[in-house]
């Protein structure tokens, strides 16, 4: 029975083992490209959510597509087609069903397991409208490097999560329930910083009034290394909704992914979708990700 765990921790672990976390981008070119760099489905114009984000991207990077997506029936239905000898890349969803409870016969537990489908980028299609292409006049302005940026400032402001600005270290207190920043000024640009704040913004989702993570853990924990990963991606998916740039990873947590993500291969599955709840928080809505149509799919070992 195909592990889809198993395979997408192998496409994610290969590319940290170069040293270089895949998911950190120079997202303002992305943005001034294509607008919205967050992938999104072309016809129903929903965004896909969780590692989904993350084997689109990588897809997308490798052929220099845009983020939009569909699948061979939605090209049909859309008036297109794929063109033939494309491949498509493979997507998640988690399907839940009900079981009888082992301990109680009477009783039904819901479980879920992983479906897979096959999606393929508006780039590898004809006859498509330029609705469905998503054809861009014209993208936001990217962030400024230098100032503060008014949209990104109500974002935060609009979370209700305490800032301050203060010292030579940022980190989030879960007993304070505050997230402490360096000033601007102490960043190379705008960019860092608020790649920074994000950040914490996501540890801060965490706290036991808002989505109730573990926030015990101490560096080189395994509880550590998930955590981290999880502010990671919701810095690495708001960074990219915003068009704001991302330098690269510190060695010390590459190495802590690797190690998680070798001795579980379903943490970079979950630690994609606590970084989409914990975006989805930030943003102060809540959705839920369904398959694009009813096709057959195998579920994961």
């Amino acid at each position: 029975m195909r592990n889809l765990h198993a395979e997408i921790t192998a496409k994610i672990l290969a590319q940290l083992k170069t040293g270089v976390a895949p998911w950190r981008k120079p997202w303002s070119e992305s943005k001034t490209a294509h607008g919205s760099v967050m992938p999104r489905n072309a016809v129903s114009g929903r965004a896909y959510s969780g590692v989904n984000i993350l084997l689109l991207w990588g897809a997308a990077e490798a052929s220099g597509w845009g983020p939009r997506w569909l699948t061979f029936k939605q090209a049909k239905a859309a008036g297109g087609t794929v063109r033939k000898g494309e491949h498509g890349e493979t997507v998640i969803f988690v399907k839940r069903i009900l079981v009888k409870d082992k301990d109680d016969a009477e009783k039904r537990k819901s479980i879920g397991f992983l479906r897979a489908y096959t999606v393929f980028n508006v780039a590898q299609c004809d006859g498509l409208s330029d609705r469905v292409m998503g054809v861009v006049e014209a993208p936001a302005a990217p962030v400024s490097r230098n100032e503060r940026d008014e949209v990104v400032e109500a974002f935060v402001a609009a979370t209700a999560i305490r800032v301050t600005e203060e010292g030579s270290r940022a980190c989030y207190s879960p007993v304070l329930d505050r997230v402490a920043m360096p000033p601007l000024q102490a960043f190379d640009s705008a960019h860092a910083f608020y790649s920074t704040l994000f950040h914490e913004l996501g540890h801060a989702t965490g706290h036991k009034d808002r989505l109730d993570r573990n926030l015990t853990g101490k560096f080189g924990d395994r509880s550590y290394a998930a955590e981290e990963l999880i502010a990671e991606l919701t810095n690495a998916f708001t960074c990219a909704e915003f068009g704001i740039d991302m330098g690269p990873a510190p060695a010390a947590y590459i190495d802590n992914w690797v190690s998680l993500l070798e001795e579980r291969e379903t943490a970079i599955v979950t630690a994609a979708a606590g970084a989409s709840r914990a975006v989805e928080w930030l943003r102060g809505a809540v959705s839920a990700e369904e398959a694009d149509e009813d096709e057959p799919a195998l579920a994961a070992a």
